[in-house]
């Protein structure tokens, strides 16, 4: 007889299956106290690919971009003129070299263009590949100089004045940018492997799962038998079997026993976007319902990309000595003040804009 005893309860192991979320630490990649440090984009690759593969982060990053070119550089005429001479890789033009350069600080955290000068005149620009640019400082933590990796042993060295080096989202004393990637790889990964899944089960209303019970256990005749099985549904026709010799049935759930995927990979797409910081409607979406709300998401839109256009204009003038000026492509400021003033609100729609406005800029 086997005796029971209630003393000899035990929990399980769950509590080390089920942990609370944390985030790991991080130190920033600042200089050491060595002579030099040097700092190389380690996953350009990753980057690259994610950008080449993923629609939503490819638009994103390109409505940027562009919005940020918005409809090119203006400034005096001797600069215009000289400006307009840059051909890049032979095809290029400034106000394109600069849309790719911003493409790239977002995909890279850095971007890189060689300043090609004769004497003090500067003759070309030329956008160099991030994945082959290192970063070299000095132990005190400034740019002492670029190098390029040739795959031949020995690097090109730059000076850094030879460098039109864009340092996008810096952080404290890194001695680099920071890709848009990181922080929303795992928004790509959970909406993708979500997708997936959901092609999957697509995939299994048309072919679903049976399982076969064959009135044999020799692997050569069961090959043979999953070959039959398998043209059958390819080829969408009847299979004939000698009856008693094979038994099938449906290996499926019941309707409802799984969770639809659809509201939680369209909330993957939303948090996404309001992640990189793009509102949809300005790729063509149609996530804000209202006016109202298409109005204010393009709004704010504005605003980063005029402080985005304030960070190109400031490193042209710093690095180059140049001083343009991009124009934003559409501004629905004064519209909207227009039309709250028919509504007879356009105090509150005032107020509403000049807190959207960065600090230094609000009236």
């Amino acid at each position: 007889m086997v005796y029971t005893e209630l003393d000899s309860t035990r929990s399980g192991a769950q509590a080390d299956v089920f942990t609370d979320y944390s985030v790991a630490g991080q130190n920033t990649d600042s200089a050491g106290g060595e002579n030099e440090t040097e700092y190389l984009i380690t996953n350009a690759s990753q980057y690259l690919g994610y950008y080449k593969t993923i629609p939503e982060l490819k638009m994103a990053v390109d409505a940027k971009a562009t919005w940020t070119i918005g409809k090119g550089f203006s400034s005096n005429p001797l600069t215009t003129l000289a400006l307009m001479k840059i051909k890049g890789f032979g095809k290029d033009t400034f106000n394109s070299i600069l849309e790719n350069m911003i493409r790239e600080y977002h995909i890279y955290g850095d971007a890189f263009a060689e300043i090609i000068r004769d004497g003090d005149k500067l003759v070309n620009i030329k956008p160099l590949n991030p994945a082959n640019m290192k970063i070299i400082a000095n132990s005190k933590g400034l740019v002492k100089r670029y190098e390029q990796m040739s795959g031949k042993g020995k690097n090109i060295k730059f000076k850094k004045e030879d460098i039109l080096h864009f340092c996008r989202n810096r952080i404290a004393d890194e001695i680099h940018g920071i890709s848009i990637i990181e922080a929303v790889e795992w928004i790509i990964l959970a909406r993708n492997e979500a997708m997936a899944d959901h092609k999957k089960v697509l995939h299994r209303n048309l072919y679903p799962v049976r399982i076969w019970s064959l009135d044999t256990d020799i692997p050569s005749k069961i090959n043979t038998f999953k070959a039959k099985v398998a043209a059958s549904r390819k080829d969408g026709e009847d299979i004939f079997i000698p009856k008693g010799a094979v038994e099938t049935e449906l290996a499926s759930l019941p309707n409802n026993a799984t969770m639809n995927p659809i509201a939680w990979i369209q909330m993957l797409n939303n948090y996404f976007y309001q992640a990189v910081g793009v509102p949809q409607i300005i790729i063509g979406g149609s996530q804000e319902l209202t006016q109202t709300a298409a109005q204010i998401a393009y709004l704010a839109f504005e605003q980063c990309i005029e402080e985005e256009q304030l960070f190109i204009e400031e490193q042209i003038l710093n690095q180059l000595n140049l001083e343009i000026n991009l124009e934003f492509p559409a501004s629905l400021q004064n519209n909207m003040l227009s039309d709250d003033r028919k509504d007879g609100s356009v105090e509150q729609v005032a107020n509403q804009a000049n807190k959207l406005q960065p600090p230094m800029m609000r009236q």
